[in-house]
């Protein structure tokens, strides 16, 4: 059996699966946030550590197993968000700063100046933002500088590996999203490193994703684990992408508050044609595989703002898809641009605002409903052309997941939208299925990340094919409408920033 871990934004997951993949008990608890220095949002990394071993226990006890019986355990995180911790005392000196905590801004700015972007984008896939592990750690030298004495920065992730086995290391694929790592050589960039006053000390050894860091202390014993290696299984919607029916190197769509598409390519170095396609890069866990990656922050966010903004009581879900099911199923004509907090990829504009456009007397509340789909299903059109580009080769379907894969009028939308089959593959939880497969693999039960997925029975799948009409009738407005406005929308709102 294996154990799997997911610390994700919002809540704390624990899974156990069979060595096929098959779900046999998933528990979850909020992952509570706390108030941190300057006013900063954080998580107190005593409050993450007693969750995440009070859920594998949950999930253990409900099995009713006890150690020798886990073979492996595999730890998955949101990316970009780390503290400092002290390996000759064990204890952290920092909280754990989150991806979406602002507070190191000025000091991501800062290294916008200061760095040739185009350079360190070949060098690390990415472009400088708050959310990366080297301005937080700038901004946490200014706040507490005594933190930095013989610590070393470590992603969520590896804080709870640490806890279990008591080592030290970093997976690549979060290691990857610090904009201090360089993926062309896979390395600590150490020059850059240094050049902002830095010591390359604070980085640690970083090891692939599917490497066990160590087995589980003896002193963990309550927790039932026995002593099973414990392998850094990285970022959790890479690792998601490891669990799709069609083997690793398919194209994953992760549909929740925020929207994430990830794909593969071969491993190559980047160029100027990447960093135009404003889509982030790194290593993924297949040999000799890249990762491409784009989203965007309000998508299931601008289902969520519509259905409260809509009804003085906030529509429910039934009634939702009720006025869903009133408008036929056409295009409705309106131009939503899914902007609430902001674009994402491939246009970044931290100051752009959502928009209708297209609205006349005979739309109703269903239709703007469906609008707000629409939009985001745009979006995402404009992501995947850009990613079919970098990657050279067609993208023909894609696997979905999450809370708003559920939404069957979505799905369809978005076929119709791209012209690509959607599948909606039945794994609930893929991120805690991806980091028990790559537990798998560290522990020697599969040889690859392929045969790993091979191995998995997944449950009955739901496809979404295009509709060729209105695939057409969708190509128009995304050409001619959502593209044509969409660059003096941006402006407009750069300009007023």
């Amino acid at each position: 059996m294996l154990l799997s871990l997911d610390i994700g934004t919002t809540h704390i997951k624990a899974g156990v699966f069979g060595n096929d993949g098959s779900e046999m008990a998933v528990v979850s608890a909020p992952n509570p946030k706390a108030k941190g220095p300057s006013g900063t949002t954080v998580y107190d990394p005593e409050v993450l550590w007693e969750t995440a071993a009070g859920l594998i226990q949950q999930a253990v006890e409900r099995l009713g197993v006890r150690g020798g019986a886990i073979d492996a355990v595999g730890i998955t995180s949101m990316a970009e968000t780390g503290l400092l911790l002290n390996p000759a005392n064990g204890r952290a000196g920092t909280p754990l700063l989150p991806w979406f905590e602002t507070c190191s801004a000025p000091q991501a700015e800062r290294i916008r100046q200061e760095v040739d972007e185009r350079e360190l984008f070949r060098m690390t896939g990415l472009r400088p933002s708050f959310k990366h592990g080297l301005p937080k750690l700038l901004w946490l030298r200014e706040i507490c500088p005594d933190a930095f004495g013989g610590s070393v920065w470590l992603s969520a992730a590896s804080y709870i590996a640490y806890r279990l086995t008591g080592r030290i290391a970093e997976d690549e694929t979060l290691a990857a999203r610090t904009y201090a790592y360089r993926i062309d050589s896979r390395a600590w960039n150490e020059p850059l490193i240094r050049s902002f006053g830095l010591d390359p000390q604070l980085f640690p050894p970083i090891q692939p994703a599917g490497t066990p860091v160590g087995t589980v202390l003896p002193a963990m014993d309550g927790l039932g684990l026995g002593e099973a290696p414990v392998i850094l299984a990285g970022h959790d919607h890479v690792c998601a992408s490891l669990a799709c029916p069609d083997g690793p190197d398919s194209t994953y769509n992760s549909m929740g508050t925020a929207e994430t598409m990830v794909g593969t390519f071969p491993l190559r170095p980047l160029g100027d044609a990447d960093d135009a396609s404003g889509l982030s890069f790194g290593i993924h866990p297949v040999p000799g595989r890249m990762y491409w990656m784009g989203g965007h922050s309000s998508s299931g966010g601008s289902v969520e703002w519509a259905r409260e903004a809509l009804s003085d009581a906030g529509l429910s879900y039934p009634d939702m898809m009720r006025l869903l099911d009133e408008t036929g199923g056409q295009p409705t004509g309106i131009l939503y641009y899914p902007y609430l907090t902001g674009s994402g990829a491939p246009h970044p504009e931290p100051g752009a605002r959502a928009a209708f456009i297209g609205l006349d007397a005979k739309h109703k509340k269903g239709d703007l409903i469906r609008a707000v789909l629409e939009g985001n299903a745009y979006q995402l059109e404009l992501l995947r052309e850009r990613a079919e580009r970098v990657g050279g080769s067609p993208i023909r379907r894609m696997h979905v997941v999450g809370g708003g894969a559920r939404n069957s009028h979505w799905l369809q939308i978005k076929a119709d939208v791209s012209g690509v089959r959607l599948t909606m593959t039945g794994a609930a939880e893929a991120s805690l299925l991806g980091a028990a497969l790559a537990a798998a693999v560290g522990a020697g039960l599969y040889p690859s990340f392929r045969e790993a997925a091979a191995a998995v029975t997944y449950p009955e799948a739901k496809v979404y094919e295009p509709d060729p009409e209105r695939h057409l009738a969708y190509r128009k407005l995304y050409e001619q409408g959502f593209l044509g406005l969409l660059q003096p929308l941006l402006s407009y709102y750069k300009s007023s920033s």
